[in-house]
């Protein structure tokens, strides 16, 4: 049989002494916890394993014992080694021992009860206890006893360790009987700084807590939803954003315990990202109020609307003529072009009449940087929503007209054919037509037939309008969900403490030599970049349109109206 001999790599240097652990009978497999040093009671040290094995609920017992050769040789102390065995009562008792400054080991296996004692290969596997400690690749600690259970399983050496914390946080500088050597040995890992903020940040969550649960019981109230605060609400992407963001510190600022590591790296994620965020948008307010931009950002803004407003008039000038050459219908295309000249009449009187505001509106606006560079930039596409309103209104007209013609058009082909649609069936049914349905049903064909030409370019131009829009406002909501959703502290987590996101581990072997044990390294192997965003990615408010290239050339053909984003209360057209 193989037994495995799990080392950990922090006691290769301690003084000699007793090797303390958990026997996994079903594995054949020994876990090395630390290293108890001589002097020591053998009395007081069946007592403090007693109290580890009942606070951690682990059966850690004396495994062996461990001999450094950098020490003065003496005689009795091999002797001396080899009677613990008989004191401490383990079977089997393990001997490992260090030759000097060399890297040759040497393992052996003392089974003084058993009466037909085997030969046993023996493997050496070493392992980091701090890196084994903070990987999770354990089961969680509610569940541990079941998983520990499973015998094939290496989350059991995993769970060993994780279980017995409270073995590691004796160090060398307690007073006590017992001297350990384990990870924690010079000192307990922690730091003050930490520490201190735990301790504040308890006040500060409840006052957070409490402010944001009047905060919420207010957004909550009947008064946001009347009809005009209630489409407010669902149609602004601030106002969504907001929302958003007042949920992600409700769970930060919770009080309750995560229950599980993801739960944990949910929270650290959140609070990280809403601090990047809130530093960005504090980045940009300051950058918007030195040198005067924002009066400079205000007297640009109305020329470029009154340039954006000559263009769309000279685009329908040219619309109202012969554009590319084609042979438009006269009347309809002038009224087309008159009435959305109008409309940019009224478009250009509207932005002159708010341009002595527009520097105190954007002053205003520039403070709310301040809740996160994601509010700026919603704002910011609201405002692009506003500004471009005129433009929205020109392709719902034309994708309306465009609609109905199509619509109407289908529904008299049918009527040719004899057939029409069953509404209570919800398919197409034969049906007979008399002479007169068929006359005014050519009359009704032949004029939208010859008035579709002119309405499909008019809502062609329109829609490469919007979509133009639409790109802009998807690209700022991309970059409002990347800051969002992106897991920064667990990438960070990633670049700087590769080990804290396991995946899983692999052995190397460091010595393979007849007669002596096989000698393997345990490393863990951390979760790629991709694993770490696709594992740990957060939530989004909004989610955007991905329809096929199929579905969408079928809504710019049919005439239906297409929107940047579709939030969770709305309906599509």
């Amino acid at each position: 049989m193989v037994l495995k001999v799990f080392f950990p790599s922090c006691c290769s240097s301690a003084d000699s002494g007793i090797l303390i652990g958990r026997w996994i009978s079903e594995q054949n497999s020994a876990v090395i916890l630390a290293v108890v040093h001589f002097p020591f009671i053998p009395v007081q040290v069946k007592q403090y394993l007693g109290e580890v094995q009942r606070v951690t609920k682990v059966s850690v017992s004396v495994l062996g014992s461990w001999s450094n050769s950098k020490q003065e040789k003496e005689e009795s102390l091999s002797e001396f080694l080899e009677d613990l065995g008989t004191i401490f009562c383990h079977e089997p008792w393990i001997q490992i021992s260090k030759e000097g400054d060399s890297k040759f080991w040497s393992c052996s296996i003392l089974q003084k009860h058993s009466k037909k004692p085997q030969e046993e290969e023996i493997i050496l596997v070493y392992y980091d206890q701090r890196k084994v400690m903070l990987s999770h690749l354990h089961p969680p600690l509610d569940t541990a006893g079941q998983g520990a259970e499973d015998a094939s399983k290496l989350s059991a050496i995993f769970d060993t360790v994780a279980r017995s914390q409270v073995l590691f946080m004796t160090d060398r500088y307690d007073e006590g009987p017992i001297k350990l050597t384990h990870w924690q040995s010079d000192g307990v890992e922690a730091s003050i700084i930490v520490e201190l903020l735990k301790q504040a940040s308890v006040p500060a969550c409840m006052l957070l807590t409490f402010l944001l649960s009047l905060l919420s019981g207010i957004c909550r109230s009947r008064v946001l939803k009347f009809w005009p605060l209630s489409f407010l609400w669902s149609k602004l992407s601030t106002c969504e954003q907001l929302g958003h963001r007042l949920q992600h510190l409700q769970v930060v600022s919770s009080n309750k315990k995560a229950p599980n590591q993801n739960q944990l790296m949910r929270k650290a994620n959140i609070f990280v990202s809403l601090l990047i965020d809130v530093a960005l948008g504090i980045l940009l307010m300051s950058w918007l109020y030195r040198k005067n931009r924002i009066g400079h950002l205000a007297d640009t803004l109305i020329p470029v609307a009154d340039h954006v407003a000559e263009e769309l008039q000279d685009l329908l000038q040219w619309l109202m003529g012969a554009p590319a050459g084609l042979k438009m219908n006269r009347a309809l295309d002038q009224v087309l072009g008159r009435f959305f000249l109008y409309h940019i009449h009224l478009w250009i009187s509207y932005i002159h009449l708010l341009s002595p505001f527009i520097e105190m509106i954007l002053w205003y606006v520039g403070l709310s940087a301040c809740l996160g560079l994601t509010v700026a930039l919603c704002i910011l596409s609201d405002i692009i929503a506003l500004l471009t309103f005129h433009i929205y209104c020109f392709y719902v007209y034309g994708a309306r007209l465009y609609c109905l013609k199509i619509y109407g058009l289908s529904s008299l082909w049918r009527l040719f054919r004899g057939k029409k649609w069953n509404v209570l069936r919800q398919r197409v049914d034969s049906c007979s037509y008399d002479l007169d349905q068929l006359f005014i049903g050519t009359l009704l064909f032949t004029i939208l037939l010859f008035l579709l030409p002119t309405t499909a370019l008019y809502y062609l131009v329109f829609t490469l309008l919007r979509l133009l829009v639409v790109i802009v406002q998807g690209l700022i909501h991309l970059l409002v969900d990347l800051i969002d959703s992106l897991p920064l502290y667990s990438l960070i987590l990633r670049l700087c403490r590769s080990y804290r996101l396991a995946a899983g581990v692999k052995f190397r072997v460091l010595e393979q030599q007849d007669g002596k044990p096989l000698r393997l390294l345990m490393q863990i192997n951390p979760l790629s970049y991709g694993g770490v965003v696709q594992t740990y990615r957060l939530p989004t408010y909004s989610c955007y349109p991905r329809d096929s290239w199929a579905s969408l050339c079928k809504k710019l053909f049919l005439g239906e109206l297409i929107y940047p984003w579709k939030h969770k209360g709305d309906k599509q057209n």
